[in-house]
């Protein structure tokens, strides 16, 4: 309904749609004044005002987060853990924010919401699917969105970097807890994680014909950044396989045949009975890359093996221990240590002796 008021011998005329952004302009006479008014009204009713759409009004974030569960998400590797994701989504408030009403201010209190129960690593995930959400409805379902709230919002730091290696006598502690395991699988994907660097999925998804017996090499034919690699195998990781294929039913493609919830659920268990504080499953990748650096492999090297694309991202799993590079320096020898003078005589800028110049003469 729009709002005309005689202001200073003019006539102000102010128009409010839901969903719009208010519209205002003043006029010398009344009648241009109810004039203005009614087409803007009707342009407000169909949806020409240049802000804000009716779409916007009737459409809510969760319907938005709906249609890319139904139809974009099918189509990921790991479809079944984001449809979960979406589903814990959907039962939080923002979920029934209208997109009209949709703004940055609504998204960071969102954001600091979540933060009281959660850790800033899962809350940057939850927005980062927000976010390619609401991409996808701007660019391919033609969703009249001036821009995505969700992308310009400012996401909470993650401090979350880890530098938890085994120490000296935890390995043991680990392979007897794993070996007292109910699940058989846990002890060799332990020692393979160890002497591969592989993710705990990527050694789920291992299958027979994907190994080089000559070679010793394994192939990974899709990893989580969606990339394959070939990785050499070392004695143990052969020896490990060897131990698999002699128990292996016949026709079994994969090596491991059980689930990863029930890995983790093993996992859980020897930690309840291994003494090793604060140490978690992915830190056997940690493990495994910084002892491939201690054994004097070159950052392409174990790029090759652990898969990584990113130097930086590489040098985050790299955990050396100070006392194992004083260990090497020792072995090295100390440097020799040469004099000011000895310096001098081997340097073509030092002085000519006296003698020498005596016998130029």
């Amino acid at each position: 309904m729009a709002t005309i008021r005689k202001r200073n011998d003019k006539w102000h005329v102010q128009v409010r749609r839901k969903g719009s952004a208010t519209m205002t302009r003043s006029f010398l006479t009344k009648a241009d004044a109810q004039t203005w008014a009614r087409q803007t009204e009707t342009q407000a009713d169909r949806r020409g005002l240049p802000v804000g759409l009716r779409t916007l009004d009737t459409l809510t974030v969760g319907d938005i987060m709906v249609r890319y569960r139904d139809t974009v998400t099918p189509s990921k590797r790991g479809a079944v853990r984001e449809a979960m994701a979406v589903k814990v989504l959907l039962k939080h408030a923002i979920a029934k924010v209208p997109l009209s009403a949709l703004t940055v201010a609504k998204v960071a209190a969102h954001r600091d919401l979540r933060l009281r129960t959660v850790k800033p690593a899962s809350i940057n995930r939850e927005l980062a699917l927000y976010q390619h959400a609401f991409e996808v409805a701007r660019k391919v379902w033609d969703v009249p969105l001036s821009e995505n709230p969700f992308a310009l919002v400012v996401k909470p730091k993650v401090l979350n970097a880890r530098t938890r290696r085994l120490e000296a006598g935890e390995w043991e502690v680990l392979r007897e807890g794993c070996r007292r395991s109910r699940n058989p699988n846990v002890l060799p994907m332990v020692e393979l994680g160890l002497e591969t660097a592989m993710r705990r999925g990527e050694v789920l998804r291992m299958r027979w014909q994907d190994i080089d017996w000559t070679k010793r090499t394994l192939l990974i034919p899709t990893a989580k950044n969606g990339h394959a690699r070939t990785i050499p195998l070392t004695g143990r990781a052969l020896a490990v396989l060897r131990e698999r294929m002699a128990v292996a039913a016949s026709g079994e493609l994969r090596v491991f045949p059980t689930t990863e919830d029930a890995v983790k659920t093993a996992w859980r268990w020897v930690m309840k009975r291994a003494p090793l504080p604060d140490f978690r499953y992915h830190d056997l990748r940690h493990e495994a890359v910084s002892r491939f650096f201690e054994l004097g492999l070159s950052i392409p090297e174990v790029a090759l093996i652990s898969g990584h694309r990113d130097t930086r991202m590489l040098m985050r799993y790299t955990h050396l221990r100070p006392e194992a590079l004083a260990d090497k320096l020792a072995k090295l020898g100390a440097p020799t240590v040469v004099s000011a003078p000895a310096l001098l005589r081997r340097s073509r800028w030092a002085p000519e002796p006296a003698s020498a110049k005596r016998r130029g003469r």
